[in-house]
């Protein structure tokens, strides 16, 4: 059965725990709730941690992630074709601002190129990712503890990420729980760019 190759994590904040639940059971997924507000990056962190010891690939999800119709079956279809790579579920708009221009130049050169995917050099969101099993160990080895969450894990990795040009989550755009080291309100509109349906 396609949905025992992998298994799925929910990074929840104690703010949002009944949306946390709610997520990891509609997903059959494993709850990793932060109670003291540690933060994203070592609620990732975590998630990180407890993938290495699961046989299967492991899919992280936030609490605010809004997976599609499908969610299961179709992120199972793109681990499949892209085994050894980040592969991001969501591709947002709003933040970070400064990768905007180029998120939407890619997008237009995929659809005149008829490709289904995009890359970009670094991980851009937390909402909805999974790392090659291969890479766990060197990701937890180089994290670095001061970087927000979704930077920590992809400069981590190292490498370039894979993202469908439809998100397989949508994000609940709601006010951030997150303390951010640069101290901005996010006020940017934060949902993907485009959606799989």
């Amino acid at each position: 059965m396609v949905e025992a190759q992998i298994k799925v994590v929910v990074v929840g904040h104690h703010s949002r725990r009944q949306q946390a639940c709610h997520l990891a059971h509609l997903l059959d997924a494993h709850l990793l709730i932060d109670d003291q507000d540690r933060g994203a990056n070592w609620n990732h962190r975590r998630a990180m941690e407890w993938a290495a010891d699961q046989d299967q690939r492991v899919v992280v999800i936030e609490d605010d992630a809004i997976p599609v119709s499908g969610f299961t079956e179709s992120v199972c279809g793109w681990l499949e074709r892209f085994p050894d790579d980040l592969i991001s579920f969501y591709l947002g708009t709003g933040r970070p601002p400064q990768y905007q221009m180029a998120i939407a130049g890619k997008l237009i050169n995929a659809d005149k190129e008829r490709s289904d995917f995009v890359t970009l050099p670094r991980l851009l969101h937390g909402v909805c990712y999974s790392p090659p099993k291969q890479a766990i160990d060197k990701i937890l080895s180089r994290w670095d503890f001061a970087k927000a969450a979704d930077y920590a894990v992809g400069d981590a990795y190292g490498g370039a990420v894979i993202y469908p040009c439809y998100s397989l989550v949508d994000h609940l755009d709601e006010a951030s729980v997150e303390k951010h080291p640069d101290n901005k309100p996010r006020t940017e509109r934060r949902k993907a760019w485009r959606l799989h349906q």
